[in-house]
């Protein structure tokens, strides 16, 4: 996958635009303890350790193989979180969302996701789409959900930080278009 580097994918209430060290502050202050309970990675208490993280990102973007994406509300270019599609390269890319604790409880990640998933159906040829999350977490496990998505397995998995997360793997497939 080429040309990624300047998508932006615009929903009802939101903008995805590519990441970039303007919101290294936003990422560093809300990736928190409480916000990567039950993610892969966890924060980091020096900032350089963003800016590595968006450095990568930024390069797999030039790449084509992830696709890195800032949440912002559309009005105010509010910073909500970051949104995921990565292993491009792969015919089974894989979504992952966080967003800050502030905007929780408006389905802002519900919205995010379903417009990456949009833009991925339009833009992308793929198998189907996953949607790895924690079973104990119950509001991200309504994402895929309320998309279609299909639990297609379970697995444990030790995130960076030591601790065993509960994997439900959802698999998130492509319409099928009749002619």
């Amino acid at each position: 996958m080429n040309n990624i580097a300047n998508v932006q994918i615009d929903s009802q209430r939101l903008i995805l635009v590519p990441i970039s060290p303007r919101y290294r502050e936003s990422i560093f202050q809300e990736f928190t303890k409480e916000i990567t309970d039950y993610t892969h990675v966890v924060p980091d208490p020096d900032i350089a350790k963003t800016d590595v993280f968006i450095k990568q990102s930024i390069q797999e973007l030039k790449d084509g193989t992830n696709l890195e994406l800032v949440i912002l509300l559309k009005e105010t270019k509010e910073f909500i979180g970051c949104i995921g599609l990565h292993d491009l390269n792969t015919n089974t890319p894989e979504l992952g969302i966080w967003t800050k604790k502030s905007a929780h409880g408006n389905h802002y990640g519900r919205e995010a996701i379903s417009a990456l998933k949009e833009w991925a159906e339009n833009n992308l040829d793929y198998e189907y789409l996953r949607y790895p999350v924690d079973k104990r977490n119950i509001p991200s496990q309504k994402i895929p959900e309320s998309l279609g998505g299909i639990i297609a397995g379970e697995y444990d998995k030790t995130n960076l930080g030591g601790k065993i997360l509960h994997i439900v793997e959802y698999r998130l497939y492509k319409p099928i278009v009749e002619i």
